[in-house]
C-alpha cells in the first residue's frame, strides 16, 4: 500500500478507524523530509496492514498549528483512534521498523484504561489544602 495524502478534510476520517494510521508531517523544502520520504515509502509497501499518511505543513498549515507540529519531520503512529506516538526528526528504516512492531504490540485496553485515568485526572476539581 502507497502513502495517502491527508488533509484537514480527512484526517479525522483516517485516523479514527481501526488499526494503525502512520502520519509523516513534511514540507518540500525540508531536507530531513526528503532524506526519511523514502523510508516511509518503503515501509507502506512492506505493512499492508497499516495506512501510511502524509500531510504538507506547508499546504495545511492549519491542521499542523492544531497538532503542534514545530519541528518536520514529526511521525506520529495512531491506534484505533489514539495518539499512541508522537516524535520529530527523520528515523532510519530500522527506527521506523521498532516504531511500527512496538505500536502493533500495545495493549490497547491498558492505553484506553490510562487515557481514561488521565482525562479523569484533568477533570477532576484540584485538591484543597
Amino acid at each position: 500500500m502507497s502513502t495517502v495524502t491527508l488533509t484537514k478534510d480527512s484526517i479525522d476520517e483516517v485516523i479514527a478507524g481501526e488499526g494503525i494510521t502512520l502520519v509523516d508531517w513534511w514540507a518540500e523544502w525540508c531536507g530531513p523530509c526528503k532524506q526519511f520520504g523514502p523510508v516511509f515509502e518503503a515501509a507502506s509497501e512492506q505493512h499492508s496492514d497499516v495506512v501510511f499518511g502524509k500531510i504538507d505543513t506547508d499546504a495545511e498549515q492549519e491542521l499542523a498549528g492544531a497538532a503542534q507540529i514545530s519541528s518536520i519531520p514529526t511521525l506520529m503512529a495512531f491506534r484505533d483512534g489514539i495518539l499512541v506516538f508522537s516524535q520529530p526528526g527523520a528515523l532510519p528504516a530500522a527506527a521506523l521498523e521498532q516504531v511500527i512492531t512496538a505500536v502493533k504490540e500495545l495493549d490497547m485496553d491498558d492505553v484506553r484504561r490510562q487515557v481514561a485515568a488521565a482525562e479523569a485526572a484533568e477533570e477532576a476539581p484540584p485538591a484543597e489544602a
